[in-house]
């Protein structure tokens, strides 16, 4: 079991984190808007401001009613309007896929899993709160961690690096479809099909 309902007609909300305004916008941190704006342009969707303090975009995505999401209310905050989000739209937790940056996996792979901790993630910590519950699907977008010595805080606000940045949009891309497949297919398809295609061989660690 996927522990994702059946997609059917139910609706999704598809929520990527990051800070809003254009000088965090190609921050490692922002990986989450970057995969939503892919989205977003495969649907055709514009990004419009909601009351829950989010820009997002409604339309279909693999075939199913779906909700992108951009939280405007900066990272640590995550949570309030995701909560907003899901109750106006009245999606479970269990549909509500986030996607994320993650400094425990290298950069160049990609991993989906349901529930778990928030490995000291300020947008996913917000978030679990909200909605009072972790089992939410997540898509960890992985950054890598820091050279020697850098706060990891300072890290994730600093934009891809620019060998980083060479294979950044295939990153975005795959992790969009990783999305798709979380609505069409549950967790576990979405795992054996997309883990073993990392651009990085390093394992990260569970």
């Amino acid at each position: 079991m996927s522990g994702i309902a059946e997609s059917g007609d139910q609706r999704w909300l598809v929520v990527g984190l990051g800070n809003p305004g254009p000088e965090y916008a190609g921050n490692r941190h922002n990986a989450g808007f970057m995969v939503v704006e892919e989205l977003a342009a495969r649907m055709g969707g514009r990004f419009k401001v909601h009351k829950s303090r989010a820009e997002i975009v409604e339309g279909r995505s693999a075939g199913a009613r779906a909700v992108l999401a951009k939280p405007l209310s900066y990272m640590n905050l995550s949570g309030g309007p995701v909560k907003a989000l899901a109750d106006f739209y009245k999606v479970a937790p269990v549909n509500v896929i986030v996607i994320h940056d993650e400094l425990d996996i290298p950069y160049g792979a990609l991993r989906t899993k349901l529930g778990g901790g928030d490995n000291g993630h300020n947008g996913l910590k917000s978030i679990t709160k909200s909605l009072g519950t972790k089992d939410y699907p997540r898509i960890r977008f992985g950054i890598g961690r820091p050279p020697g010595r850098m706060d990891p805080a300072a890290y994730v606000l600093k934009d891809f690096a620019t060998a980083e940045r060479k294979d950044l949009p295939f990153l975005v891309d795959r992790a969009a479809d990783m999305v798709e497949s979380l609505i069409t297919s549950g967790v576990e398809a979405t795992q054996n099909r997309f883990h073993a295609g990392d651009l990085n061989p390093v394992k990260p660690p569970r």
